[in-house]
């Protein structure tokens, strides 16, 4: 019997041993239990952060506004030297390609038949010029003896008759030989304006002919230079309305001002001036042109370059100007943007967009001053929702450019 009772009391320490971690285990698990239940009904009860947006306060401000064009450059002025004699070309006397002066010699044509006929018309001029006095002379003498009845009035007549053809000879002569001179003269092919000359279409021994349809060089002044610009009725007309309801305002510092961009895309270093706008519309591009002078002194500007010109329109006082982040289009395509109402929810509005200013965008309609526009965030909040707004941080902006 005391072998069984110490068997038993041996088998009953062994289990009790095996079943104490789990004992414990449970009585652990009972200790911690409700806690771990009270934070998860704490963490249910609490209510979700707000998100955080980062938004502007809308501001009015001035700005320039432009409209780029596409132009064609022109020469300031053009000639075309043509020959206003008959003869053959002696010499060229100019280098192809260079500048040239006004009243520069460019050809020399062979002088020596205008001379003579200067010569000629000269020696006739001297004729007539000494026969005058004797015909002045005697229809003076003939005026007084007419009053005595020495001589007959027929007489007298006669003699103021052949004074005056004497003095009509003197001065046929005397425009002869200014002709002559004048002819003369043309045998020396001279620059009317100062310019660039461009190639030769005759050589030394050349025959031609006056006011010949072919040019022999044409000059043309580059420096100023023009820069056409067509610009289309519909955008001239909707400038004008805006002009009308005070929208836009003309005048200011470098109102007729206008820059160039080059065909490289690169900008011309001098600015140029408007000039004037054409009165006609071109009917095969139902537009106007717009013509600017631009100053040239290293002549990059050759005639005939296309190039881009920055036209001012005018400016705006009251401009609305918003980053081009902060605007995107919705499923219709049309422009909107987020803003924060003053309950701290999210309000969606639909915008019209004029044009883009560098990186930019000019609002015409769907926002006002003081409104706070949603710059960033915009991707994690819907309309009506309750957002937490910083400020954007003013570093992370562009720099605000006006065009």
């Amino acid at each position: 019997m005391k072998i069984h009772s110490k068997s038993n009391r041996s088998l009953l320490s062994s289990m009790t041993r095996l079943r104490f971690p789990s004992l414990l285990l449970a009585t652990v698990a009972c200790g911690f239990l409700p806690t771990s239940c009270k934070r998860a009904a704490n963490a249910a009860d609490a209510a979700p952060a707000a998100p955080e947006v980062a938004t502007i306060v809308v501001a009015p401000q001035q700005v320039v506004l432009t409209t780029e064009l596409p132009g064609r450059t022109s020469a300031y002025r053009i000639a075309e030297v043509r020959p206003q004699v008959n003869g053959l070309i002696q010499k060229r006397l100019f280098t192809e390609g260079t500048e040239v002066t006004a009243g520069q010699e460019l050809y020399q044509i062979d002088p020596s038949q205008y001379q003579a006929a200067f010569e000629s018309a000269k020696a006739a001029l001297g004729r007539a010029d000494a026969s005058l006095p004797a015909a002045r002379a005697r229809a003076g003498r003939f005026e007084g003896l007419v009053a005595e009845k020495a001589v007959s009035e027929q007489n007298y007549d006669d003699a103021a008759a052949a004074l005056l053809q004497a003095e009509a000879d003197v001065a046929y002569y005397k425009a002869s030989a200014e002709n002559a001179r004048i002819n003369l003269g043309y045998a020396k092919i001279t620059s009317p304006i100062s310019g660039r000359i461009g190639r030769s279409t005759v050589t030394d021994g050349a025959i031609v002919t006056a006011y010949q349809p072919v040019a022999l060089a044409t000059i043309q002044q580059l420096d100023p230079i023009y820069v056409d610009v067509p610009q289309s009725t519909t955008e001239l007309l909707r400038l004008e309305r805006r002009l009308e309801q005070k929208q836009l305002t003309k005048g200011g510092e470098g109102a007729n001002r206008v820059q160039l961009l080059l065909d490289d895309g690169s900008k011309y270093p001098i600015e140029g001036t408007l000039q004037f706008r054409d009165v006609e519309v071109d009917p095969s591009t139902a537009s106007v042109t717009l013509r600017a002078v631009f100053p040239n002194p290293n002549g990059v500007l050759l005639p005939g370059m296309f190039v881009r010109a920055v036209v001012q329109e005018g400016f705006s006082s009251q401009a609305i100007v918003v980053p081009q982040q902060a605007v995107m289009r919705n499923t219709k395509g049309q422009p909107v943007a987020l803003v924060v109402t003053s309950d701290k929810k999210i309000e969606q509005r639909l915008l019209s967009l004029d044009r883009a200013i560098g990186s930019e965008w000019l609002v015409t309609s769907g926002l006002a001053a003081g409104d706070h526009l949603v710059i960033e965030g915009v991707q994690k909040v819907r309309p009506g929702v309750t957002v937490r707004e910083v400020p954007f941080l003013a570093a992370a902006q562009p720099a605000p450019a006006t065009k």
